[in-house]
């Protein structure tokens, strides 16, 4: 091999050198580039943090106390002085609504259920304890609705069982009751006498008939 050969051969492996280190460099580079691009991403994410804003806010309230944010100093100075902090606020609970008392008035005519439903008022605006809940089978009862009361419609007996026949009427209104002590949480249950309406008095006094805890019938 002459000098010519050698030498042509000497450049062909520093070429092949230098191509080699070149793609080191290269894919050194690349992968210095994606940690960049990392790093820069994760730093991103952490400026935009609330964890970042508030270490940096405390920096800077460390170097100069008078130039940090004032609501922040207005607390600080706040508990320097000892004063309470803002009180949290409380969720508001719903009131509890009010018991309530089923009285059931039926085969009133409609001159004494109107006269019953007054004395109930009258009753409630002296001692408004209650919820009334008034059951009726008189079908003009609805010439009452502005009293204020509850009210409540059932058909009477002879009604019922000459629509329905099918279902007794004792059966009906034992699962009215109950359908109404349970909707409105009913802690009584107040028979009326069609014969004799209670006076003021003895819806003062509780002394008409009922029921608590429990649904008796006529």
């Amino acid at each position: 091999m002459t000098d010519s050969g050698e030498e042509m051969q000497a450049l062909v492996v520093r070429l092949r050198t230098v191509e080699q280190e070149r793609d080191a460099w290269r894919t050194r580079c690349a992968g210095l580039a994606g940690e960049r691009d990392r790093e820069r991403d994760r730093a991103l994410r952490l400026r935009g943090s609330g964890s970042y804003r508030l270490g940096r806010t405390l920096v800077s309230f460390a170097r100069d106390p008078l130039q940090g944010p004032p609501r922040l100093i207005r607390r600080l100075v706040g508990r320097m002085r000892g004063r309470p902090g803002k009180p949290a606020r409380r969720t508001r609970t719903g009131k509890r609504p009010q018991s309530a008392r089923l009285y059931v008035a039926m085969g009133l005519e409609l001159p004494a259920l109107r006269e019953f439903t007054q004395t109930l008022l009258r009753r409630l605006t002296v001692q408004p304890d209650h919820r009334a809940v008034v059951l009726t089978d008189n079908p003009e009862f609805s010439l009452l609705r502005n009293s204020g009361l509850i009210l409540e419609y059932l058909p009477d007996r002879w009604t019922w069982e000459r629509h329905r026949p099918d279902r007794a009427w004792d059966e009906v209104l034992a699962g009215r009751l109950s359908r109404l002590y349970a909707e409105h949480t009913a802690t009584h249950v107040v028979f009326v006498d069609p014969e004799r309406p209670p006076a003021l008095t003895e819806l003062l006094d509780d002394t008409t008939p009922s029921a608590p805890g429990s649904l008796r019938q006529t």
